[in-house]
C-alpha cells in the first residue's frame, strides 16, 4: 500500500471518528422527551444573568416570573429548607464544582425551569434536592446528586421528586448516587384525582449508581425510560404502580435486585432491547399499553449505553447553556 493511500485512509477514519464524537456531543447538549411538548422548555433564555455565591443571594435571584439565568459559583451550604424557584428560570452551576449542599430546590406551581451542571448533596428530610410540585415543563440535565448510605433510609428525602400533577419533565444525563429513595414520581397512592393524566416524564442517559430504590418509582403517570445505566441497585429499580404506564427500552441493568416491578403495586410496563447483567427480570411483568411516545427521539444501542453514560453524565461535563 502506498503511504499516500494509507495516510488518506487514516484521515478518513479520523474524520469519521470526529463526526461520531460531534454527534454525541450535540445529543448530550440537546433537549429530548416530554419537556419538548406543551410549548417546550427554554428556562431563562434571553433573560438577565446573575452570578451568586451565597444562599441569601441564590434565594433572591431565582424568585419571580421574569426570564433569568442564575449562575451558581461554588458550593453553597443550605439551611435544610427549600429554595423556591420562579417561572422562566435557568439555574446552572459554573465550572466543575458548583451547586448546593444541605438544602434543595423546589418549583411549586411553576413552569419553564432548567437545572443544569449542579452538584447537589445531602438535603435532610423533608427537603428534596429537587422537588417539582404542580409544575410543568422542567428540564433536569447534567447534574450530580449525591447523599450517603450511612444514615437511616429516612434521614434524607428524595434526590428528585415530582408530585401533585407535575407534567412534561425531562431528566437527562444525571448521576444519582449513594441514596436510598432516589426519584419518586407521584407522592401518594391517594392522589390519583390530581395525578392521573399528568406526571409525563422522560428519563434518558442517567447513571443510577449504588442506590437502593426508586429509579424511578412512578404512580399514575407515564414514564419513558431509555438509555439509562442502572448500576448496583439494591432493591427495586423502576417501580410502576397505581396504573402507571412505562416504556423501558435500551437500558443496561447491572447487579439490580428487581429491575422492573409492576405486579406488586398495580402498574404496567413494556420493556424492549434492554441488557440484564447479574440481574433477573420478573417473569410476571404486567404488560402495558405504552408502546410509543408523542415526540421524536433516537436511542443508542443498549451495548453502547455504559460507555456513553459513564463518559458524559453528571456535572462538569456540559458547563454552558445549550
Amino acid at each position: 500500500m502506498k503511504f499516500s493511500t494509507f495516510f488518506l485512509g487514516l484521515v478518513s477514519l479520523s474524520v469519521a471518528i470526529a463526526t461520531v464524537l460531534d454527534r454525541r456531543a450535540v445529543s448530550d447538549n440537546q433537549l429530548f422527551g416530554y419537556a419538548t411538548l406543551n410549548g417546550g422548555t427554554t428556562g431563562g433564555a434571553g433573560g438577565t444573568v446573575t452570578t451568586v455565591t451565597s444562599l441569601a443571594d441564590l434565594r433572591s435571584a431565582v424568585t419571580g416570573a421574569t426570564p433569568k439565568i442564575v449562575q451558581v459559583s461554588g458550593i453553597i451550604t443550605g439551611d435544610g429548607d427549600t429554595i423556591d424557584v420562579g417561572n422562566h428560570t435557568t439555574v446552572i452551576g459554573l465550572g466543575s464544582n458548583s451547586g448546593v449542599t444541605g438544602g434543595g430546590f423546589r418549583v411549586k406551581k411553576g413552569t419553564n425551569v432548567i437545572f443544569r451542571n449542579l452538584k447537589l448533596s445531602k438535603s435532610p428530610h423533608p427537603t428534596d434536592l429537587i422537588e417539582l410540585q404542580t409544575s410543568t415543563n422542567i428540564w433536569v440535565d447534567h447534574n450530580t446528586f449525591t447523599s450517603d448510605l450511612d444514615h437511616d433510609k429516612d434521614f434524607y428525602d428524595g434526590q428528585l421528586d415530582m408530585n401533585h400533577g407535575t407534567d412534561f419533565v425531562t431528566v437527562s444525563w444525571n448521576i444519582f448516587q449513594q441514596h436510598f429513595k432516589t426519584s419518586l414520581v407521584g407522592g401518594s397512592d391517594n392522589t390519583g384525582d390530581e395525578d392521573s393524566g399528568h406526571l409525563r416524564v422522560t428519563y434518558h442517559h442517567n447513571w443510577f449508581l449504588d442506590v437502593n430504590s426508586r429509579t424511578p418509582s412512578i404512580r399514575f403517570g407515564t414514564g419513558h425510560i431509555y438509555n439509562n445505566y442502572f448500576d448496583n441497585v439494591f432493591d427495586s429499580a423502576i417501580d410502576s404502580r397505581d396504573g402507571a404506564q412505562t416504556l423501558v427500552e435500551s437500558n443496561v441493568f447491572n447487579n439490580v435486585t428487581d429491575p422492573i416491578e409492576t405486579t406488586l403495586n398495580g402498574g404496567f410496563s413494556n420493556q424492549r432491547n434492554n441488557i440484564f447483567q447479574d440481574t433477573t427480570l420478573d417473569s410476571d411483568l404486567a404488560v402495558g399499553t405504552l408502546t410509543s411516545v408523542p415526540y421524536t427521539y433516537a436511542t443508542d444501542a443498549a451495548s453502547a449505553v455504559v460507555a456513553a453514560v459513564t463518559a458524559s453524565a453528571g456535572a462538569a461535563i456540559v458547563t454552558s447553556l445549550p
